[in-house]
């Protein structure tokens, strides 16, 4: 189990716990976490899980995908800490997990 900080827009926090092997988009979408639409439900066809992952995580999470960079080339707001959260796993190593969500998914 990992507890992971979402930090919309706005400024406003939401702490989560996720258990592992899930997605950070599966534990976001499971506990309503605002900011995060996945409509494709992780097939990574759609873009709408976008985070940014603060930069103190980022070494923690794995690489992208040539996949998940193809897909992230097509997000509003895309930036140097974009992933899409169904495609980062929860393990224990992440408990602390900060991420943001931008200002729209659409």
């Amino acid at each position: 189990m990992a507890k992971v900080t979402f930090i919309a827009f706005d400024g406003s926090e939401c702490t989560i716990d996720i258990a592992a092997g899930l997605s950070l988009m599966e534990g976001a979408v499971a506990n309503r976490v605002p900011g995060i639409v996945a409509e494709c439900g992780g097939a990574m066809a759609c873009g709408t899980c976008h985070v940014y992952v603060d930069p103190a995580w980022a070494g923690r999470i794995g690489d992208k995908s040539e996949l998940e960079d193809g897909m992230l080339q097509t997000v509003l707001y895309g930036g140097p800490q974009s992933r899409l959260s169904c495609q980062i796993r929860i393990n224990d190593a992440l408990d602390g997990l900060i991420v943001r969500t931008p200002q729209s998914q659409f």
